[in-house]
């Protein structure tokens, strides 16, 4: 299938930076990922289709020499999670659906048990050890473990979002720690800078999701011990 000239040079046109330029859809992938974070904050539905979005044109980025994007460096973790982030989005997508209310907001933030906790710790933890080999087998960019911490993180905390658990910004905060030093050592720049902005707004989101979450216990609270309040919204 022969694709129009146009659009083969809008895929690949760049944005001049000095001697060097930046993939135009790796800064629209990036600006729709902020947009799906903004809109998870605010826990609107909307933010799932738009972060999917971003996926698909950040996965054509991440396989650098595959797409000849001029990238040499291929983050087979940055690139998997973005396979992930579909999958996982199209289960948050329907979920937050299903538990939208009256208010708009798609679901009410609650905090993980501790074994939920710990479970999440592990899988981290051990996923990271379990997917490194498999990545630097694959010719990951190095250090390996590196992608692969962003990766198994990326998972655990699009999952927790998925969840409405409030933890899934701190799981946010542990993969940029990581991912923004590997983005900018690749020469991923538009990327390290946007998750280096991501790991400020991840806090933020935290204590907005923290302070729902207290909000909204004195209501839950109440409908437990008066359940026609739930019956009459």
């Amino acid at each position: 299938m022969d694709f129009p000239r146009w659009l083969i040079e809008a895929f690949n046109s760049q944005i001049a930076i000095g001697s060097s330029a930046l993939l135009v859809r790796e800064v629209v992938g990036n600006i729709f990922g902020l947009a799906s974070a903004v809109g998870g904050m605010r826990r609107k539905v909307w933010a799932w289709p738009i972060g999917i979005v971003g996926n698909l044109l950040l996965l054509t980025v991440f396989l650098g020499s595959i797409f000849d994007t001029g990238y040499t460096a291929n983050l087979w973790g940055q690139a998997g999670r973005q396979i992930m982030f579909i999958a996982v989005s199209v289960f948050g997508w329907y979920r937050w659906k299903q538990a939208k209310n009256g208010t708009g907001s798609a679901v009410t933030p609650q905090w993980a048990s501790n074994k939920a906790r710990l479970g999440l710790i592990a899988v981290l933890i051990l996923g990271t050890i379990a997917v490194t080999p498999i990545f630097r087998m694959l010719g990951s960019y190095e250090p390996v473990w590196a992608d692969a911490w962003t990766f198994v993180g990326s998972m655990l905390a699009t999952y927790g979002m998925a969840k409405g658990w409030v933890e899934f910004w701190l799981i946010w905060v542990a993969v940029d720690a990581v991912g923004v030093p590997l983005l900018f050592s690749a020469g991923y720049y538009a990327s390290a800078f946007m998750y280096l902005f991501y790991g400020a707004f991840t806090l933020v989101g935290f204590f907005v999701w923290a302070k729902s979450r207290r909000d909204a216990k004195p209501q839950i609270e109440t409908e437990m011990l008066d359940p026609t309040i739930s019956r009459k919204r």
